[in-house]
């Protein structure tokens, strides 16, 4: 009898890309909140609309499901992840501990010339962490620094955890950054500093405190993002 990974490898390859365009272009609607927190999805019409059949498109929102994105109902489908203050808090508190871990192990395994390409990368970076940039660019190179500080701890599982972490709060955090472009900057400058002298304790303070400012501001940042959600009428 054939096993499970035999068939997949025997799969049209067709087939395996319309799965991987459906997961990846579902994922994109689900983190921005193009569906209305807790909406059903309508698989007919989310089908028609990336033109593939309902065969890779549930493939693809399980998968969804398994990443926190969207969540399955036993006989009723698919449906958009609720956005509440306390499943925010949570997902924060989650990417404390994972950044604080990684930051520690950065600083046991990297090399000096890896934190000098961040520092390199983060200067670059400067002139667009202003105000007057769009939140989602701030928002994008903020997650690329962090990734950065992450893979050098040299565990590919964590990196992959934070950045499946980011998806699921990327939206809140579009909201939040349009004021404090200017002071994330700052703190990353100060994090920097104390992980490239290797110095753990004022790093991990760091992190804590960039984070934890970041979770106290989830409540108010989810009431505000209720009132600017795109909603899309009548597509799923």
């Amino acid at each position: 009898m054939q096993s499970q990974m035999e068939k997949s490898d025997d799969e049209p390859a067709d087939s395996r890309s319309s799965v991987e365009e459906a997961y990846f272009r579902v994922r994109e609607m689900a983190a921005n909140f193009e569906f209305r927190p807790e909406e059903r999805l309508n698989e007919s019409a989310l089908s028609k609309i990336l033109g593939i059949s309902r065969t890779p498109l549930r493939e693809a929102l399980n998968r969804l499901v398994t990443e926190g994105l969207l969540v399955s109902r036993k006989g009723r489908g698919f449906f958009c992840r609720a956005l509440n203050p306390a499943k925010i808090i949570e997902l924060y508190e989650l990417r404390e501990a994972l950044e604080t871990h990684a930051i520690r192990l950065a600083i046991e395994r990297a090399s000096d010339e890896e934190f000098v390409q961040i520092r390199e990368f983060l200067i670059a970076s400067a002139p667009d962490y202003t105000n007057d940039s769009a939140a989602r660019k701030i928002v994008a190179l903020d997650e690329e620094f962090h990734l950065r500080l992450a893979r050098l701890s040299k565990n590919k599982e964590i990196v992959a955890a934070l950045e499946n972490l980011h998806e699921r709060i990327r939206y809140v955090r579009w909201i939040a950054m349009r004021q404090k472009a200017d002071i994330a900057y700052d703190e990353h400058l100060r994090l920097l500093d104390h992980v490239q002298s290797r110095d753990l304790v004022l790093a991990s303070k760091q992190i804590e405190s960039h984070i934890r400012k970041s979770n106290e501001e989830a409540t108010e940042t989810v009431r505000e993002a209720y009132s600017r959600m795109y909603v899309p009428e009548n597509k799923f």
